[in-house]
């Protein structure tokens, strides 16, 4: 049996992560979830632009995601209205 923090291996050999690193008590939002930003940060890369967040979302700084399981979110950043 596979542990579940264990890391998948795809055929061409390189690394995947899991759908979910959170070992939290009152688990956080999984990545297919709409509050999947609420979710823990595992690593932060500030000077980079981004973060790894427990639920193995990519949260780039101009609010666009990378999901676990490749697709892009666009970023959307709240709209400023300027009176």
């Amino acid at each position: 049996m596979r542990s579940s923090t264990q890391l998948d291996t795809a055929t061409t050999g390189t690394t995947r992560l899991p759908d979910s690193l959170c070992t939290h008590t009152l688990k956080c939002p999984t990545a297919a979830s709409p509050d999947r930003e609420a979710a823990h940060v595992v690593a932060a890369h500030p000077e980079q632009g981004w973060s790894l967040l427990c639920n193995a979302v990519v949260l780039f700084e101009d609010t666009g995601e990378l999901l676990p399981d490749g697709r892009v979110i666009a970023p959307h950043r709240p709209l400023v209205i300027v009176i």
